[in-house]
């Protein structure tokens, strides 16, 4: 029997089977953070994911308790080596992206709104800086599914052309995972990336990456004050809300200064690791069939054209910076 022969509950039931499936395959050996993200991107597309509801809430609590997770396998130094590794390029990379970001939306005449929250999502971390930003804009949800769109996209294709690039260039595991975490957008995207290229290059990106998710809160509290006097200018204002604080941060570090100074944790980082990294993997199957035909059709190609522009210029800079001085 095919499946238009079906009735509705019974579509409903084989969309869910499948569904629970593919999730069930992504927490196998055979899968990986793209398979896991490819998987996810073409259920959205062919079978409508039957969980939406669920799956993106499901997606960020699953991608929170995996990150602090992994700081139970990452000894403090170098947490705090790589972040500081990664904070000599955060003030000048968030600001430069910001000020392109800000003409390059003029010239292409997307609305303003939307194009801070390209910006926000490409200088400091992807979806949650999109979230966080656009809580205290009061920005639309046209302008918000513009914005997760792009960066969605560009999450997908820097999954499969990272690695590659990598080795292509002969980039360490410091390097690489240094790379990461500043070029590319989401913290999943970053771990699914780095986790592929080696441990080190794991821990080098999700220090380096969780690092500028910090600048989530100064850059809310700008993009507050900013929209806010332009508000005012504007007839009834608006309401604008507190940014969104990534306190799940705090836990990593917390975790991670356990593993440091309490050796039990320690004999048991590589299984923590392990979990940690599969939970990681389902996450970006999530993230994919969170995907949805409406998101699609709503990045247009200035935006997107924005958003790969910006992109390109975060990932070149940074680069020519790591292989000055970035050695090991």
């Amino acid at each position: 029997m095919q499946i238009w022969q079906l009735n509705s509950e019974e579509r409903v039931l084989y969309r869910k089977i499948v569904f629970l499936l593919a999730a069930g395959f992504c927490l196998t050996p055979w899968s990986s953070p793209p398979i896991a993200l490819m998987l996810g991107i073409v259920l959205a597309l062919t079978h409508e994911n039957p969980f939406h509801r669920i799956s993106r809430p499901a997606a960020k609590n699953l991608l929170q308790l995996s990150v602090i997770l992994l700081g139970l396998g990452m000894n403090l130094t170098v947490v705090l080596k790589a972040g500081a590794s990664g904070a000599l390029f955060a003030v000048g990379s968030i600001a430069a992206t910001f000020v392109l970001g800000y003409f390059l939306g003029k010239w292409l005449k997307i609305p303003i709104k939307a194009s801070a929250l390209i910006s926000a999502g490409t200088a400091i971390c992807g979806g949650s800086a999109i979230a966080a930003v656009s809580s205290v804009i009061n920005a639309a949800e046209s302008e918000i599914s513009v914005a997760m769109g792009t960066v969605f996209v560009l999450n997908a294709v820097a999954l499969f052309i990272f690695p590659p690039l990598g080795q292509i260039l002969h980039l360490t595991q410091t390097q690489f995972g240094t790379w990461s975490g500043v070029a590319i957008h989401d913290i999943s995207s970053v771990v699914g990336v780095a986790s592929h290229y080696g441990q080190s290059a794991l821990y080098t990106a999700t220090a380096v990456k969780l690092s500028r998710a910090l600048w989530i809160v100064p850059i809310s509290a700008a993009a507050s004050y900013i929209f806010q006097n332009q508000q005012a200018k504007s007839a009834g204002g608006g309401r604008i809300h507190k940014p969104q604080v990534p306190w799940f941060i705090g836990l990593f570090i917390l975790a991670s200064v356990v593993r440091t100074f309490v050796p039990e944790v320690a004999r048991w980082s590589p299984l923590v690791t392990q979990i940690s990294e599969t939970g990681l993997t389902l996450t970006l199957f999530l993230i994919g069939a969170g995907l949805s035909q409406r998101m699609l059709k709503a990045v247009g190609w200035k935006p997107m054209l924005q958003g790969v522009v910006l992109w390109i210029f975060i990932s070149a800079t940074s680069l020519g910076v790591i292989l000055l001085v970035v050695h090991q």
